[in-house]
């Protein structure tokens, strides 16, 4: 049998692979104590003035790819992920699959390519640590973005074989920003970030945040 990500949601996932959502893990605690203490430089603060001006002008008629062209893809290149030393890189839609067995024994093969992906690797994504899902639009008429990204989580933690070690994640759906990490069988998404408040602020501090954790993750 096989799913593929955007075929998933987060019932078929608790239904089939025994995951629970919980209000609030370590993972997710310690990723947004880390983000709060982090500084913003005035140059940074000026970058993201400029991101949100773009953003609140043209929110309501992007479409995905330029809501992905003019203000995600910035924000995440702002933070600079590509790091050869540490030796780990932000990949953009590239194929992860693997395969999972289900609470029946049975072997699913999960697969899909997510919008965002930063995995050890310089070339090509390796052992995935972080999973990002974009929806231009609040809710699409097909497709549930937690879902996919969950499900993709759920492929980077049986890739890496470390299920005690935090996956995180993050969907976006349109100018709201959502915080996820799954440890073991257990997930949590966090409260909405809307971008176009100064929230844009708690949303760049938790990528730089990440950034720290997959740097010492990597060490």
């Amino acid at each position: 049998m096989e799913k593929s990500f955007s075929d998933c949601t987060l019932l078929y996932l608790e239904k089939n692979f025994g995951l629970e959502q919980v209000d609030t893990l370590a993972g997710l605690t310690n990723w947004l104590q880390l983000s709060e203490e982090i500084t913003l430089s005035d140059f940074e603060k000026e970058e993201l003035a400029l991101f949100q001006s773009l953003l609140k002008d043209n929110i309501l008629h992007w479409n995905e790819q330029e809501l992905s062209l003019h203000f995600i893809g910035p924000m995440f290149s702002s933070v600079r992920f590509t790091n050869r030393q540490h030796y780990f890189n932000l990949f953009a839609e590239r194929p992860i699959e693997t395969i999972v067995e289900d609470l029946n024994h049975q072997s699913i093969r999960l697969y899909g390519k997510p919008d965002g992906l930063i995995a050890t690797g310089y070339r090509e994504p390796e052992s995935p640590f972080f999973c990002f899902t974009e929806y231009k639009k609040h809710r699409e008429p097909n497709g549930e973005p937690e879902g996919q990204c969950l499900s993709a989580m759920l492929v980077g933690q049986t890739i890496n074989q470390k299920p005690g070690q935090a996956m995180y994640g993050c969907f976006v759906m349109g100018r709201d920003w959502y915080f996820m990490v799954l440890e073991g069988q257990s997930y949590c998404i966090s409260r909405g970030y809307d971008a176009t408040t100064e929230h844009l602020y708690v949303i760049f501090k938790m990528l730089k945040a990440l950034k720290e954790t997959i740097k010492a993750l990597t060490a």
